[in-house]
């Protein structure tokens, strides 16, 4: 039984080993939303589509494997139609809450965590605001993108790990602190507009240098006139965010790292193709925010498209949001599994197919118990099916895909998608303004129109409007931050902040 069932795994295998990578930003991405939305006076990870049926988190929870299943007949079934049958009947969270949280109701995905607002995928973690996937023990996070691992004050910043502190507008920093407006910085601090250091301290406007310290442009000062420079730069704040946005355009280095093709900001790792912001993995093909922390020695093998993907983890095809264990095809949000195929919403479970929210079971389909010798014939028969009308190795159906593409990861990693291109693939797109979180009597001022380097408190009352007609805030947390390192006030919307830091192409 067991080989008949490699022999399926063996073909979605080969099949998945060669797409596109623009294809996996589109197909995979677009499933992980970096939007609010507020539904009847409630805030929720969906849009109001009829794609989904939303409940209460705790409503979702609270549901055993016999609550909710669906009737199919292999000979007739639309297996992806049943499945969004299955989706349909069982509704899927407003929002994700596990765990004892604490003043967190308005985040999504989230578990031993205390204060976060607004923000997705935050576990053992305190005080984290508008941000995406803050873990183990961290806290003061704001506008961020994968920040884990003992770290904290982070700002407007993209994977900033492994005990690391005081991080602003920065991308790919390691065990460093004070890192401000730089990229791909590793047991480094006091940096600012840099790129490419390693065991660096007090570097300004540098690129590609290891164990250096009190340079400018690579060229090296007594601390006397490295500190009298500095003071003259920094005083010119209003240029800041140019500087940012040319050295997003200097080419990165992928250190301690052999056999790379089309791949960027990864360290310590081997064998890979497109794969960006990696950290000590191994034998991969499109992979996107894929880490291992464990300290073991190339943990993470052979996986192929996959987002967001942590420790312990091998065989595991087309992917959102996974932790340990092995053969993983076609599957979202789940955790500690063995052989989990088309499923969404699994934890410590082995050996399902088209099934979401079980826990600690084997051998489902569709949310239906069978025999280990009835689940075998007829997963051999599905899949048989399935490959004979070429959908086998196919992720879920775009017509099932509950968000707006522009309000995706996709968008964020890759926007040179268009609403043309990816409505006549039935994906959704948003066009009308969010303002989740904007009071509708807040006083409206444009960035232009507004000192950011001299400014006070007053600004925490004010809605910040950019040059391209978006809007924000600046929070507290922030205004004590940017004022006690002296840094000016940002000047595009923070999630555009979030995208210069995912300029790998």
């Amino acid at each position: 039984m067991a080989t008949t069932l490699e022999k399926w795994e063996n073909i979605i295998k080969e099949k998945r080993k060669n797409t596109p990578f623009r294809d996996f930003v589109k197909e995979i991405t677009s499933w992980q939303p970096l939007s609010f939305y507020n539904i009847n006076w409630k805030i929720s990870r969906y849009p109001d589509t009829l794609r989904v049926k939303i409940i209460d988190d705790r409503d979702f929870i609270d549901r055993s494997i016999d609550e909710i299943q669906v009737g199919w007949d292999i000979d007739t079934a639309d297996f992806m139609w049943s499945l969004q049958e299955l989706w349909l009947e069982h509704g899927l969270p407003r929002l994700w809450h596990f765990w004892e949280t604490e003043n967190s109701a308005f985040s999504e995905t989230v578990g031993a965590v205390k204060n976060a607002y607004l923000s997705f995928m935050c576990f053992y973690a305190e005080n984290v605001l508008y941000s995406f996937c803050v873990t183990w023990n961290t806290k003061d996070v704001l506008y961020s993108f994968c920040v884990t691992w003992n770290t904290k004050d982070v700002f407007n910043s993209v994977l900033v790990v492994n005990n690391s502190e005081i991080v602003y507008f920065s991308t790919w920093v390691i065990k460093s602190f004070k890192i401000f407006y730089s990229r791909c910085i590793i047991d480094s601090n006091n940096v600012w507009f840099s790129v490419n250091l390693m065991w660096c301290s007090e570097c300004i406007f540098c690129d590609n240098l290891e164990n250096k310290s009190y340079c400018i442009w690579n060229v090296q000062y007594s601390k006397e006139e490295y500190l009298h420079k500095k003071t003259e730069i920094l005083d010119r704040k209003e240029k800041f965010l140019s500087y940012m946005e040319k050295i997003s355009s200097i080419p990165w280095m992928n250190i301690s790292s052999s056999n790379l093709s089309d791949s960027t900001f990864t360290l310590f790792s081997e064998n890979l193709q497109n794969s960006h912001y990696s950290y000590q993995i191994k034998d991969w093909r499109n992979a996107i925010l894929a880490w291992n922390f464990s300290w073991a020695e190339w943990v993470s093998e052979k996986m192929y498209d996959n987002f967001t993907t942590a420790i312990n983890a091998f065989d595991i095809y087309w992917w959102l949001w996974t932790s340990p264990w092995d053969n993983g095809y076609c599957n979202m949000n789940s955790w500690e599994f063995s052989h989990l195929y088309y499923s969404r919403f699994m934890m410590s479970c082995s050996f399902c197919l088209w099934c979401v929210w079980l826990k600690n079971k084997s051998y489902c389909i569709l949310n239906k118990q069978y025999s280990k010798e009835e689940w075998y014939i007829l997963v051999d028969k599905i899949f048989e099916q399935m490959n004979k009308d070429w959908i086998l190795w196919n992720f879920f159906p775009w017509k099932l895909n509950p968000f707006y593409f522009n309000d995706t990861a996709a968008y964020l990693i890759d926007d040179s998608f268009t609403k043309e291109e990816v409505t006549k693939e039935s994906y959704m797109w948003r066009d009308e303004e969010i303002k989740v979180d904007i009071p509708e009597w807040s006083e409206i001022v444009d960035i232009k129109d507004l000192d950011i380097v001299n400014y006070g408190e007053e600004i925490l009352k004010k809605v910040i409007r950019d040059k391209s007609w978006n809007y924000y805030r600046i929070v507290k947390m922030e205004y004590d931050f940017l004022k006690k390192y002296n840094l000016p006030l940002p000047e595009v919307h923070w999630l555009d902040r979030i995208k210069l830091g995912f300029k790998f192409n």
